[in-house]
């Protein structure tokens, strides 16, 4: 299927309400995929509607042009928060009547079928493979699929970011989707060291992970193959939010504790992140679940060296295979990192991997072709040639 075979049709701004993240300013891929898509979208003939969650609300917002953002109630209990969350983002739907609903992720798909009975166009964008994180139960892991179904079967257009997804659609479901995968923009390299400085780094000299703390993005194993590498001069900056109480945080918290050269960032983002980014020595990804990871887009954008782990969402992006190591394998991990380490790259291959994100995952020409399933879901796309 061609996207460049439709020409979406003019007339009134086409009104989208988006549902199935947590808010903009939240840490997570779907929340980073959503901010930059409809960056982009803001600036084509679109009137746009977050739907957000009430926990995560954020006054200190900018707003853009042609996007609002509407907080709704959710409740904190996480394995109920999105189903929820979810269905009461489908009765604001239902009452304000947006030209199409856009759906993130398979748990808020639930919501498709009904909203469907209700005469609202949906289109669903297909994440990942939530189900199988291993923080789920056999109860969360059952609503999950079963949103899934809900999204692949009865979606007016349906969206995937990534060949492995969009195969076990077809095989499952029988369904054609659209195959558009996350993105990238290309930042500028020069950056400050405000927060380089006060975390106590040295410029290039320091392993970096940016994610979620959550058992598939498997800290711990980076933490274990760096103090086996145990890099002379080298620090390991971990970036994601640990939460209080959450019995895998608390574990990472105690490892990083007892393992020399381990940084615990928190959660940062903006000009941190970017500093952070521009001025570390090698990213690595370890986990077991991705959907097509942003964070080693990003990191690739700044021309960092990554090594990530071999399951197929990574293995799709295309690095070359050295940068690739068995999921799980630390002692495989650990001589990789002491490898990289120990032969520096010139700058000409930091702009190469630059200009392969620039070429393959550019946000603007994704949100044209997102924009392009959106009208035809709608109905408001010409079939001109």
């Amino acid at each position: 299927m061609d996207l460049s075979q439709y020409k979406p049709a003019e007339g009134r701004p086409l009104k989208v309400l988006v549902l199935g993240f947590r808010g903009p300013g939240c840490e997570g891929g779907i929340e980073r995929h959503v901010e930059e898509l409809t960056s982009q979208l803001a600036h084509s003939a679109t009137e746009i509607t977050l739907i957000g969650r009430s926990p995560y609300r954020n006054e200190r917002l900018q707003p853009k042009p042609n996007v609002q953002v509407k907080w709704l109630w959710a409740p904190r209990a996480h394995w109920l928060e999105t189903p929820v969350h979810s269905f009461v983002g489908l009765a604001y739907a239902i009452v304000q009547r947006p030209d199409v609903l856009y759906v993130h992720a398979v748990g808020p798909a639930l919501v498709t079928p009904l909203a469907r009975l209700f005469g609202l166009p949906v289109v669903v964008t297909h994440h990942g493979f939530d189900f199988n994180r291993e923080r789920w139960g056999l109860f969360a892991r059952t609503i999950l699929k079963l949103g899934e179904a809900c999204g692949m079967r009865f979606a007016n257009e349906r969206i995937v970011i990534s060949r492995e997804i969009q195969e076990h659609v077809s095989l499952r479901y029988g369904k054609s989707v659209w195959l558009i995968p996350n993105g990238v923009r290309l930042p500028d390299r020069v950056a400050g060291s405000e927060v380089i400085e006060k975390l106590g780094l040295t410029r290039g000299r320091y392993v970096v992970q940016v994610s979620r703390c959550v058992p598939e993005k498997r800290q711990s194993d980076l933490v274990a193959a760096f103090a086996k590498a145990n890099p002379p001069g080298w620090k390991l900056v971990l970036v994601g939010t640990l939460k209080d109480g959450d019995a895998y945080c608390e574990t990472l918290r105690d490892i990083a504790s007892r393992t020399p050269g381990v940084l615990l960032a928190g959660f940062r983002s903006g000009d941190e992140l970017h500093q952070l980014y521009a001025n570390a020595g090698l990213f690595v990804l370890p986990s077991s679940h991705e959907g097509l990871p942003i964070a080693l887009l990003e990191a690739l954008s700044y021309g960092l060296p990554a090594l990530v782990s071999d399951i197929p969402s990574n293995l799709e992006v295309g690095l070359p295979s050295e940068q690739y190591f068995p999921l799980g394998d630390v002692d495989a991990l650990a001589s990789k990192i002491a490898a990289r380490i120990a032969c520096p790259e010139d700058g000409l291959r930091a702009e190469e991997r630059r200009d392969f994100v620039a070429s393959r995952y550019d946000w603007q020409s994704i949100a044209q072709r997102t924009l392009a399933v959106l009208q035809r879901a709608a109905g408001r796309h010409s079939d001109e040639r």
